[in-house]
């Protein structure tokens, strides 16, 4: 039997608040491991205190800390009428409480969706964005990030942004721990080795996180946002364009944050191992789906 559209935004907002709170979870007990290596059990003290006040702020706060990263500033119905008109259009036709409406300086073409539910949501675009589209193709983006809001996953990309700051954080941490402890081996400083090892596969083991979420999401906002605009063509069009943009300007977003972009941010950095980690599946992939009505 075929799900209404209703039931199964019902049970994918279930499974979104069971992920976040298992990445709540696994952050907390990254701290707390964090703190047993740096400190022995006076860092595990401080962790327990730190992991309350972490976790508790990726959940409030993780959207504030998006919004941060991007430099970006809030908008007026009379800075941007365009901006304003466009969202309240779609909002009213997803029956969606407005959200705010932020735009960064980043020169890269871009947007994304932040916030813990509906109701607290905000929605960014880069200048960039502004000058590399047409209105038309900007709905299409704007409506792409709608449906993350209206799917509910804009808090478990949040969240797990949050949770990829700090453990590049705490595995830095420990890491020149374990560089300065030298060989010391007393119960206050732990095992360097131990910690050297945790420096290293915590990174990784956030960039897993990151693409393990934010893959088929990508491929469920596109396909709610054609649904939404009943054509997929201005969506595939902005992609089009973002995508190359993204493999020739630069961008000054943290690693961290750039699950929340609709095109990877970072597309343009040679890094080793970054097709392993990227948390986007291939723009063409999405742009073809688009334009073969794969959304309908």
């Amino acid at each position: 039997m075929e799900l209404s559209a209703g039931r199964v935004r019902f049970l994918l907002t279930m499974q979104n608040g069971l992920k976040t709170a298992i990445l709540l979870g696994g952050l907390g007990g990254v701290m707390l491991l964090a703190g047993q290596l740096l400190g022995g059990s006076t860092g595990l003290t401080i962790a327990v205190v730190l992991a309350l006040i972490t976790v508790g702020g990726s959940y409030w706060f993780s959207d504030k800390l998006a919004i941060r990263s991007a430099k970006a500033v809030a908008v007026t119905p009379q800075q941007m009428p365009e901006y304003y008109q466009i969202m309240q259009e779609l909002t009213a036709q997803a029956n969606l409480p407005m959200p705010r409406l932020y735009v960064s300086p980043e020169r890269q073409p871009n947007a994304f969706a932040t916030g813990r539910n509906p109701k607290n949501a905000a929605v960014c675009i880069t200048s960039g964005l502004m000058q590399a589209l047409d209105w038309r193709e900007i709905r299409g983006v704007l409506a792409h990030e709608l449906s993350h809001i209206r799917n509910r996953d804009i808090l478990i990309g949040s969240v797990a942004a949050a949770i990829a700051t700090v453990i590049s954080y705490a595995a830095n941490m420990v890491l020149w721990s374990g560089i300065m402890g030298g060989n010391r081996r007393d119960n206050n400083n732990g095992n360097p080795i131990i910690a050297l090892a945790f420096a290293f596969l915590a990174p990784m083991a956030a960039g897993i996180l990151q693409m393990a979420i934010s893959r088929s999401r990508e491929f469920e906002a596109d396909r709610d946002a054609a649904q939404l605009l009943n054509d997929g063509n201005p969506l595939a069009d902005a992609l089009t364009k973002l995508h190359g943009f993204s493999l020739q300007v630069p961008s000054d977003v943290p690693p961290p944050q750039a699950s929340h972009y609709i095109i990877n941010p970072l597309a343009n950095r040679r890094v080793a191992f970054s097709n392993l980690f990227t948390t986007h599946p291939p723009a063409e992939e999405r742009i073809r789906r688009l334009r073969s009505n794969d959304w309908m």
